[in-house]
């Protein structure tokens, strides 16, 4: 495990990352490539899951590009771990997505997003960026790919936490948490529920707050498991 916590940026502006991947080859590339981004930082690299959740307790990153295969304390007990510790940090998953099984896991574990591992350098600093934000948005097109992927995988726990209930939620917010659980934007629900984007806005941080969620990916899990959306069938 090492940290680079002494070279923050002195401007504040950079999202401080942490690497957590078992390969050194994968971090040294993730490294080299993100030194040529001005609001990327680098804070500290860790090789398994244990040290990632130490690290980021003392270094308290902004965002841990997160591996799920590492020895020990796999990335989705790594991801539990940090998210039940703190709510400034938040963790971005790196899989490869064809063939996890875990990607499901992580993001009940609280994981903000998944990365790909092939995924192009635009699109991964992109998404560093946009869990950064807080507000842990996944584009649409991966959130469907995500949800076709739940039609393969085994049906979850027949009951959903006692937290995670329609009480309370009004139809147009039920109809707000089915859009967002589809994977449409806060654009594309705007025009489907003939509505301004701003009140789309507006129902989904009442969604947060009503399902103490923690990011819009929450939000898509929780109407997966709530029935709302139904995984297509193949």
């Amino acid at each position: 495990m090492t940290s680079a916590s002494d070279s923050s940026s002195s401007s504040g502006a950079s999202v401080r990352v942490v690497l957590a991947d078992d390969q050194p080859l994968v971090r040294a590339g993730l490294r080299v490539l993100m030194a040529d981004t001005p609001d990327i930082e680098v804070v500290g690299e860790a090789g398994t899951g244990a040290d990632a959740v130490r690290l980021a307790l003392d270094v308290r990153p902004d965002v841990v590009v997160m591996d799920i295969r590492m020895p020990g304390m796999d990335g989705i007990e790594a991801t539990r771990r940090i998210t039940a510790e703190t709510d400034a940090t938040r963790v971005l998953v790196l899989t490869t997505f064809d063939d996890d099984d875990y990607v499901y896991g992580a993001l009940r574990a609280g994981a903000s997003g998944f990365l790909v591992k092939d995924m192009a350098l635009e699109d991964i600093l992109a998404a560093i960026h946009v869990v950064a934000t807080g507000d842990g948005l996944i584009a649409p097109s991966v959130t469907r790919r995500l949800i076709e992927q739940f039609a393969a995988r085994p049906e979850p726990e027949p009951a959903p936490p006692v937290r995670w209930t329609v009480d309370g939620i009004t139809d147009r917010e039920c109809e707000v948490l089915t859009l967002v659980g589809r994977g449409l934007s806060n654009a594309e629900i705007a025009a489907e529920l003939v509505i301004a984007v701003a009140t789309v806005k507006a129902h989904v941080a009442r969604l947060f707050t009503k399902l103490d969620s923690r990011d819009r990916v929450q939000l898509v899990i929780i109407a997966y498991e709530l029935g709302l959306v139904a995984p297509p069938r193949r």
